[in-house]
């Protein structure tokens, strides 16, 4: 909590507590049974955490990128897989706060807010990943309804959420034929695929989600015609600090347990602590979440103020955070030894957890690409 303000400090030490008490101990259980702990992310929206960034007005807490990023990490360290899914809800209810017109804003933000209602955003497809630009799920415009044909794979909480954000092509090829849509469970010709058997995540659900000749009202379009992808891609500028926050709190969490068994733990009739090659492990653990957590930071910063550097900042941040923080953990699982394996030690789930990070919110290898081409670009 170095540097932060003193509201900043409350609301880490609420997160924390609330990491501590309402989610640890049930992180075992979601992932083994793969609960959707749905009452205990309602009462993480109780304390505003289900629009975060999102304005009052409409029931959310109004709060900085700095300030849900502190939120992200705190919450993660008790369960990264809830805490990952959640941020991807509070990207998804910004996205509507801040591109939807005041009759969307009113009709879909207070519900979602509250999580009485879970959103979950639609863009990647079985034949779009990182190319998203290429997607084909389409839309026809009917009078004053949309004709909606195609699916997304890999969706957070599909199948057992509300409200869909989904990118569609109303026009040509490339991001400029892109649209922005917002579809709610049951609406006719929308399903969903079989439940995904995940390595980590487990305490969400992920489906492909299926459209076929889903009617949806104009009015449920998110700004103007072409500009979703636009819209797609400013809400992923915010997804990756999420994620990459969500990835400092597994590590924070990884440090901490290692520090412990380092401690309880003897080998050679002396507890590991006394090992100067695992003190030297350890502090390069800490020291690369230190560094990871003031890119992150800077970023969300950045990302809050409107600075154009903001997106490369971004995916620095991303990239930087979601591979160390990956690298941290896996070295705590490492120095727990053969009890790091076992499903009773939470670690391995730290690391099950957050090696998707590197992959979604746009793959690191792509978050390569944009800080290369903005590099070259001058």
């Amino acid at each position: 909590s170095v540097g932060l303000t003193e509201d900043q400090k409350e609301f880490q030490k609420v997160a924390l507590d609330f990491a501590a008490k309402e989610m640890a101990p049930y992180m075992a259980e979601w992932d083994e049974k793969e609960i959707f702990p749905v009452e205990t992310m309602r009462k993480a929206a109780q304390l505003g955490f289900g629009g975060v960034y999102v304005k009052p007005d409409v029931g959310g807490s109004g709060l900085s990128r700095l300030d849900t990023s502190i939120i992200f990490e705190a919450l993660s360290t008790g369960c990264t897989s809830t805490t990952a899914y959640m941020s991807i809800h509070n990207m998804c209810v910004w996205m509507i706060d801040t591109f939807g017109n005041e009759e969307q804003r009113r009709r879909f933000c207070p519900s979602l807010c509250s999580m009485d209602k879970f959103a979950s955003y639609c863009l990647t497809e079985p034949g779009s990943g990182s190319d998203a630009a290429s997607l084909l799920t389409s839309a026809q415009r009917k009078g004053d309804t949309y004709v909606l044909n195609g699916s997304k794979a890999f969706i957070s909480g599909g199948g057992d959420t509300d409200v869909y954000v989904v990118m569609c092509r109303t026009g040509g090829p490339g991001p400029k034929g892109i649209s922005c849509l917002v579809l709610e469970k049951g609406t006719p010709g929308l399903s969903f695929g079989k439940k995904e058997k995940k390595v980590g995540w487990n305490s969400q659900p992920t489906r492909a989600v299926i459209f076929e000749d889903c009617v949806v009202p104009v009015g449920n379009r998110l700004g103007a015609e072409g500009q979703g992808f636009s819209i797609a891609m400013q809400g992923l500028n915010g997804g990756r600090i999420n994620i990459a926050s969500c990835s400092l709190g597994a590590a924070h969490a990884s440090v901490l347990l290692t520090r412990e068994h380092l401690t309880v733990r003897k080998q050679f009739g002396e507890p590991l602590a006394n090992n100067q090659y695992l003190q030297f492990r350890l502090a390069e653990m800490a020291t690369r979440l230190v560094a990871a957590r003031l890119m992150v930071r800077n970023a969300a910063r950045a990302l809050q103020e409107g600075r154009e550097d903001a997106a490369v900042l971004c995916s620095m941040a991303k990239l930087f955070a979601t591979d160390e923080c990956f690298l941290i953990c896996n070295q705590a699982l490492q120095m727990h030894g053969g009890y790091g394996y076992l499903k009773d030690y939470a670690v391995q789930q730290f690391v099950r957890d957050i090696r998707v990070h590197q992959i979604l919110e746009g793959t690191n290898e792509v978050m390569r690409m944009i800080v290369a081409r903005n590099l070259l670009q001058g």
